[in-house]
């Protein structure tokens, strides 16, 4: 009786434990089915989103989503086809289980236990389940049990359409993507609305093994395994044997062999790839923490004005390929004749005379081997090995030719930036940062590149001599050889573009043609530290930089030899074109979150910044920078983008002719290694550089800032202002003053002076006082009437003559003082105000 009460104890002991067990269990259970009610709903699922890019007018620019790109599309909305895929290959009674597969499940563990593939063991529902509640990285029983609770769970809460359209935006297809759609767009090209049979059965074989099955490193194989899917939504019934091979034939004879698998970031739809980038950069010293700016589904408005970067990128290709024609041109005569003559030459006298020093046999047979290889061998290679499935050869052999290419490229390959402001605000509304943007060409030129700016430097320091009051646009600096004496002694002998020597020149003249020894003269009169400091308060370069960009005290500094960004010159420009008012370049405007907030106002903090300055914003006086504005007008009206002014004249609605103003200067650096021009209109200011990634390789005599750049900056310029309102430069309501002076002597003029006047703009105070000594005559009238033009100089006025506007036009008189000129040809207006294209000149004799 006693062995009976203790059985009977231990027997509901162990009940109740059970028991209690299985209550705490199914109250877990319960708790968590809870919070998947209160939690889980597909419409309200918290996914990541990519961040939109939003142009000025709110045009899509590009989306970053990086190695994780998400885009929800409804279930709805695609092909059947996709759907019938999926199932075909991962799950064909989806919609008759609940959750999981018994059968499956045992086929699983069959095969894990055999070594044999035998198909896998879970269904769409465990897989999703899995991504969102489980590591699947992990591989254990634990990990399967959890994933198989938490299916049957999601079939409890949600419909078979709701788990698979959950499925279908958050598994991830390979390639940085995540979602269908996403997907579709990284490997099509196109939304997953318009997939094809034999697309789809393309995007259901990366679930299993996405690197394994990339059709781009292995197309092969990819193909194969499209096939076996196919095929099996014939037998299936889902298409027909036709539509089958309809769909395969035409993926594969449509397929883009060129396009690179490298990651979803670099191969977005993007229509401004140099700007994205730096935005993208500049978004990554804004937002940190958890929040991800390929996540969290920010809306970034910039600055950017498509069609201005659409017009860039154009007029950027252009001449990036048509520098790289001259250069290969020029350069390609000199080696015919090296590898025609001098190297047979060079052979003979080693063999005759036992040099083998000078055989240089060696160098050409790799040169010819090299333009070999890559013209005829490269892509034979490419082809053969996606025909055969040589993916090691197309990845090994052919990326390390590539490699000794890309570095030889450095020396041979022009490349070219440019960038673009609007005056008035600071806006980037275009940017280029080099040619094509692709994963080994990121590095934006436009604001990384550290360049020497040659002559666009000069405008700069002339700003300076304006303000010191110590020259004026007509005072006369004489343009002969001349040895100047650094610090230390040692003396520094400048030379002018061509090697040419003019006498006697007026200030504007000298700075619109770009005239070196004058330019130092000029530099010398003002002091190299006033002149740095005007120089480095308009490009806005700090202090802490200064010792890292060689702004040296000295006669060099004059010529541009320093190193700065385009965007700092940009700037630089820009301060002068808006009146002396400092100007700070930006990108981002705006930053919202997925919900629409505000949460980053980079504009705001600017305009405040600014305001905080207070008169220190005003970084020039309005009366210097509209004086210096007018003297660059001149460089587009006559000087060295003389053969740009047609291009700012266009007709109205009405066929009325109106031309834009517009100023600028060009600039060639020493041994011709960078092609400048920076100028600017009342609306925008544009920047434009060409040469070499390897500093100090010549473009060679026929590319300069007036011959290559310049042709750009005219181009661009013209587009952009088609059909833009006619807009003078803002002009000080005091403090300036208009004069007509003789342009030899730059004093007042006689009547004798008539036919060599030039009309300038002078700082209130600084127009000329005197006579012209060299025509002044010896009549009494004309004394007279030069008195009578003292005086009204003297209050603010001048005498209505006839201006001649081509500036020392060759006269007796100018050979008497000292000149000697060679009058340019004069640049005809084409006969249709609207041409499109101008043909550039091979050489271009105009000072740089």
């Amino acid at each position: 009786m006693e062995k009976i009460r203790k059985s009977t104890v231990i027997l509901f002991s162990i009940l109740f434990f059970a028991a209690a067990f299985m209550g705490s269990f199914l109250g877990w259970g319960l708790s968590e089915t809870q919070n998947i009610k209160n939690s889980e709903f597909i419409t309200t699922f918290d996914t990541a989103l990519p961040t939109k890019l939003l142009d000025i007018n709110g045009e899509l620019i590009t989306e970053f989503a990086s190695d994780e790109k998400r885009e929800i599309i409804s279930l709805n909305k695609l092909p059947p086809h996709m759907i019938d895929a999926l199932l075909t290959r991962e799950d064909r009674i989806f919609y008759s289980h609940k959750g999981f597969s018994f059968k499956a499940v045992m086929r699983a563990v069959v095969g894990k236990l055999t070594g044999r593939s035998l198909g896998g063991g879970s269904t769409l529902t465990q897989q999703i389940a899995g991504t969102l509640y489980c590591d699947r990285t992990e591989m254990s029983i634990m990990r399967k049990i959890k994933e198989l609770w938490w299916a049957i769970q999601m079939e409890r809460r949600y419909s078979k359409n709701e788990i698979l359209e959950l499925y279908l935006n958050k598994i991830y297809f390979g390639g940085g993507t995540y979602g269908v759609n996403a997907a579709s767009k990284y490997y099509f090209g196109h939304s997953a609305e318009e997939i094809t049979p034999a697309e789809a059965a393309i995007l259901v074989i990366q679930l299993s093994n996405p690197a394994f099955y990339n059709p781009f490193d292995h197309p092969n194989r990819a193909m194969e395994r499209q096939k076996d899917v196919l095929s099996a939504m014939v037998k299936a019934g889902y298409i027909t044997q036709a539509e089958s091979d309809e769909s395969f034939d035409n993926f594969w004879a449509d397929f883009d062999y060129t396009r690179t698998s490298s990651s979803a970031y670099l191969m977005r739809d993007d229509k401004a790839p140099w700007f994205s980038e730096y935005v993208r950069r500049e978004l990554g010293n804004l937002i940190y923490g958890s929040q991800s700016i390929y996540t969290s589904g920010f809306t970034v408005n910039t600055t950017l004005n498509l069609s201005h970067q659409l017009a860039a990128q154009e007029v950027m290709d252009k001449y990036i390929k048509e520098g790289n024609l001259r250069y290969q041109k020029e350069h390609s005569s000199r080696s015919d004749m090296a590898f025609n003559t001098y190297i047979p030459m060079t052979e003979l006298i080693a063999l005759l005379f036992n040099l083998p020093g000078i055989k240089v046999s060696e160098q050409r047979t790799e040169a010819v081997a090299n333009a070999t290889y890559l013209n005829e061998v490269n892509p034979v290679l490419d082809i053969f090995s996606l025909m055969c499935g040589l993916d090691n050869l197309k990845v090994s052999v052919i990326n390390r030719a590539n490699a000794k290419t890309k570095k030889e490229n450095e020396k041979t390959t022009i490349e070219g930036t440019m960038i673009s402001l609007e005056n008035e605000t600071g806006y980037i509304t275009a940017l280029v940062g080099g040619s094509k943007f692709d994963q080994e060409n990121q590095f934006i030129r436009a604001t990384q590149a550290k360049l020497q700016p040659g002559s666009t430097f000069k405008p700069l320091y002339y700003t300076e001599a304006i303000n010191s009051r110590k020259f004026t646009p007509t005072s006369i600096i004489s343009d002969t050889p001349v040895v100047f004496h650094t610090a230390d002694g040692k003396p520094y002998i400048p030379q002018n573009f061509r090697g040419e020597w003019i006498g006697n020149v007026p200030l504007y003249y000298a700075l619109i043609h770009s005239m070196n020894v004058p330019s130092l003269k000029v530099l010398d009169g003002i002091g190299f530290e006033a002149a740095i400091n005007r120089a480095v308060s308009l490009l806005g370069i700090t202090k802490e930089e200064l010792p890292t960009r060689g702004f040296v005290p000295g006669y060099p500094i004059g010529l541009g030899v320093c190193s700065v960004r385009p965007v700092e010159l940009a700037r630089a420009y820009s301060v002068i074109a808006s009146g002396g008012k400092a100007v700070t370049p930006m990108a981002i405007r705006t930053v919202e979150d997925r919900n629409g907030n505000v949460i980053l106002n980079p504009e705001r903090d600017i305009r405040q910044a600014q305001q905080a300055k207070g008169e220190a914003a005003q970084i020039i006086s309005p009366q210097t920078a509209f004086v210096m504005t007018k003297l660059l007008e001149q460089t587009v009206q006559s000087g060295t983008l003389g053969a740009q002014s047609w291009k700012f004249t266009y007709r109205n609605d009405n066929g009325v002719k109106y031309t834009m103003p517009a100023a600028g200067k060009t600039g060639t650096t020493q041994n011709w290694a960078d092609a400048w021009t920076s100028g600017f209109t009342p609306y925008y200011t544009s920047t434009f550089w060409f040469g070499f990634d390897r500093p100090g390789q010549s473009l060679g005599l026929k590319i300069t800032g007036a011959t290559l750049a310049g042709y750009a900056w005219g181009d661009y310029m013209r587009e952009i202002h088609r059909n833009l309102l006619v807009k003078d430069f803002p002009q000080p309501l005091e403090g300036v003053i208009q004069a007509t002076v003789c342009a030899t002597t730059g004093k007042i003029p006689t009547p004798a002076c008539d036919g060599h006047l030039t009309t300038q703009w002078y700082l209130q105070g600084t127009q000329p006082t005197e006579i012209c000594n060299v025509h002044s005559g010896s009549s009494t009238s004309g004394l007279s009437i030069a008195r009578l033009k003292t005086e009204l100089y003297k209050s603010g006025q001048h005498l209505t003559e006839k201006i001649d506007s081509t500036p020392l036009k060759l006269n007796l008189d100018f050979l008497k003082s000292g000149y000697v000129y060679s009058e340019e040809k004069e640049i005809e207006e084409p006969k249709s105000t609207v041409q499109e294209e101008q043909t550039m000149p091979d050489y271009n004799y105009l000072m740089e």
